[in-house]
């Protein structure tokens, strides 16, 4: 059996390989990511026995595998995937040296493999890895989104600051449209009879006559700064957040598209977008790879760690080492999820009553939901509130 270790960078490849009985088969070698690195790398492999089975292991390193992982499903090699704090672990049971180098990690890969069940990765679908990228990518919009938001308040704090008060301090569509339109106090001071008539329509008639007399009335008397290249600053921003905004429209249009081509039953819970849906499906890669909701805790990172000394035995903090995207999606549902479903807001509130926190309890929640939706996909069943207990 020949076990063949890749420790994957940006730019390169370096692999190693060796048999069970130690014999090294190919030291150290570097391949590059791209065509002729992967052919060069698969010459290696051809000249290998082939009477001999093949164990690749290879460390989970984001995107930068995703085109070798492709060739190797393509050539018809399966390997395993390897989480990066277990490689780490395993090299300070062997070595106390500091000394870190990709030929080195390389070798390490290889040694794991032999100590290890070899357990094969299933290769992502181009769907589930497309859409995976794509809310990724869609939750920086929201990011970038919400920055822009808080560069906007800021901005109005100097030039009009009684401006969003007068919204009840949220900026509504209506409020974006005046501050597209009329981005200063000295215009919306100047506003006449038929700016009141456009800005009635654009709230639906909510915004009153008595409303607008009062906004004029407060940009007479504001105390914001009269400063020009602050308005100008206030309208870059503005620009900014539409264009996020209508890339966020075309992204979550694209995702509702995908969401067609995937049959799962996390659809069907109450509190759950498709959005947020689709985040978690190819979080856990249409969960293939997870036999318990143990295991579909510990990859979220809301497995708690244990502290044990002698006869006292406590919880610890949550262990965090799993995806970081699909940890802050699952606490992001789960408050919706829990306000969507009478038992679990129950349940919720019960753990507030045992004295735990706001987040200790909805972490609790959190934990339930993922224990639902692995009976909901191990037995392929839609949601039902109803079972709930």
């Amino acid at each position: 059996m020949y076990l063949i270790g890749i420790d994957i960078s940006k730019y390169k490849h370096d692999c190693f390989i060796a048999t069970e009985a130690g014999e090294v088969i190919q030291d150290a070698f570097t391949f590059k990511n791209n065509h002729q690195g992967f052919q060069d790398f698969h010459n290696v492999l051809k000249h290998l026995d082939p009477s001999q089975t093949k164990r690749i292991g290879l460390e989970a390193t984001g995107h930068y595998g995703h085109n070798l992982k492709a060739f190797l499903d393509q050539h018809g090699y399966s390997f395993m995937e390897m989480n990066p704090y277990l490689v780490s672990k395993f090299s300070e049971r062997f070595t106390l040296r500091k000394t870190k180098t990709d030929k080195a990690d390389s070798k390490l890969l290889s040694m794991i493999l032999l100590s290890v069940d070899y357990k094969i990765y299933p290769v992502k679908s181009y769907h589930i890895q497309g859409i995976k990228s794509l809310t990724r990518y869609y939750k920086t919009l929201m990011k970038k989104r919400s920055k822009e938001l808080v560069n906007l308040t800021n901005i109005l704090d100097y030039i009009f600051p009684e401006f969003k008060p007068f919204f009840k301090g949220k900026l509504s569509k209506t409020a974006f449209y005046i501050l597209r339109n009329y981005p200063s106090k000295e215009r919306i001071l100047h506003l006449n009879i038929h700016s009141f008539e456009n800005i009635s329509k654009i709230s639906r008639r909510r915004f009153s006559f008595a409303k607008f007399l009062k906004l004029k009335e407060l940009a007479k008397n504001s105390v914001g700064s009269n400063n020009h290249l602050l308005v100008l600053e206030l309208e870059s921003i503005i620009r900014l957040y539409d264009s996020i905004n209508d890339e966020l429209k075309k992204v979550k249009s694209l995702l509702t598209e995908k969401a067609s081509l995937i049959d799962s039953p996390v659809f069907s819970i109450k509190g759950i977008g498709i959005v947020s849906a689709l985040s978690i499906i190819s979080e856990y890669d249409n969960f293939t790879s997870f036999v318990s909701p143990a295991k579909m805790l510990s990859f979220a990172g809301l497995e708690p760690s244990v502290i044990q000394s002698g006869t006292i035995t406590k919880p610890g903090r949550m262990r965090k080492h799993g995806s970081g995207y699909l940890r802050e999606t699952i606490m992001n549902v789960s408050i919706s999820f829990m306000m969507h479903n009478p038992v679990i807001y129950t349940y919720y509130h019960k753990k507030r009553h045992e004295g735990k926190s706001h987040r200790v309890a909805l972490n609790h929640v959190a934990k339930k939901l993922i224990r639902i939706i692995f009976h909901l996909v191990k037995n392929n069943t839609q949601f039902n509130p109803n079972l709930l207990r």
